[in-house]
């Protein structure tokens, strides 16, 4: 496995020169990618041209993210999917193998089994369009009360209800976009990680947790950076994942609100550094070089 940096669930933004410099001072080895804003570059400039900074630099891309509106009909979706194959072919150009999305946790229409069964053969056709460009694809759920109580019907929230909804899916490239926070807050435990088959993770992002956050106040909560208040045993996490040989990005993912008033430089440094802590406390070394291995 290995460090990954996510500026946009930073709060941060920057050029693309900018973005990779912070990337590499700090030991980072992968970054996520705003697809569609790279698509711009490509279409301005053409691929090789937008591309030359990411590959001089040997940065392996961790993951994209899928955004997609799955309360829709049947045509509109396939329509979706369509525009969408050139974005996941533009992916696999530039050696990007994990793309995530997350579960809605209600429906304004469709009540829960209905609902069940939607995602289920919606995700199944997104895979195949994926698998055809050897991607696989990530799910996540998320667990706060607030971003469902306003729903008529409700969704997939606990990591009970959403290892149920994975199992139902037959497409062998479907896994788990592991966020930590949320699975702590939907009731998630590590037995669950570990009972996941070899490959079945296909991203980690760690936070940590204030003591009394649950799921039912978690909309008003913050994420701390992953070891700051040892709730969420992000090191015991991350050492399972390398005894199960997990290969793919573990990316910080505190809210931006940890890091008020400061600057890309200091938010990037911090970041950094807490993926290093928890790295030594799972008795791994070498995170600096990208590189697993026992201490």
């Amino acid at each position: 496995m290995f460090k990954n940096l996510n500026l946009a669930a930073l709060g941060i933004s920057g050029r693309q020169s900018e973005v990779i410099e912070l990337t590499l001072s700090h030991g980072f080895k992968g970054l996520d990618l705003d697809l569609v804003e790279f698509g711009h570059q490509v279409q301005a400039s053409g691929l090789p041209h937008a591309r030359r900074l990411i590959d001089s630099a040997r940065l392996r891309i961790g993951s994209i993210r899928l955004s997609l509106d799955w309360d829709c009909d049947t045509a509109a979706f396939d329509a979706q999917l369509e525009k969408l194959a050139g974005e996941i072919q533009l992916a696999q150009q530039i050696g990007c193998t994990r793309a995530i999305t997350d579960i809605d946790p209600g429906s304004d229409n469709k009540p829960y089994h209905e609902n069940f069964e939607l995602h289920r053969r919606r995700y199944g056709k997104l895979a195949e369009l994926l698998g055809r460009q050897g991607l696989k694809l990530g799910l996540g759920f998320l667990a706060p009360l607030g971003l469902r109580n306003d729903r008529p019907y409700q969704f997939i929230h606990t990591a009970d209800a959403f290892l149920l909804l994975l199992k139902s899916i037959s497409s062998p490239n479907v896994g788990v976009a592991l966020d930590l926070w949320h699975w702590h807050l939907g009731g998630g435990t590590t037995d669950q990680i570990r009972s996941l088959a070899a490959g079945k993770i296909v991203t980690v992002g760690l936070a940590d947790a204030d003591p009394e956050t649950t799921a039912e106040n978690a909309d008003r909560a913050v994420r701390r950076l992953p070891g700051t208040t040892g709730v969420i045993d992000s090191a015991e996490v991350l050492s399972l994942l390398a005894a199960g040989k997990y290969d793919g990005p573990v990316t910080a993912l505190p809210s931006p609100a940890v890091f008020d008033g400061q600057s890309r430089e200091r938010i990037a440094k911090q970041t950094a550094e807490s993926l290093d802590n928890v790295w030594k406390a799972a008795g791994l070394q070498q995170a600096r070089a990208g590189m697993v291995s026992r201490v």
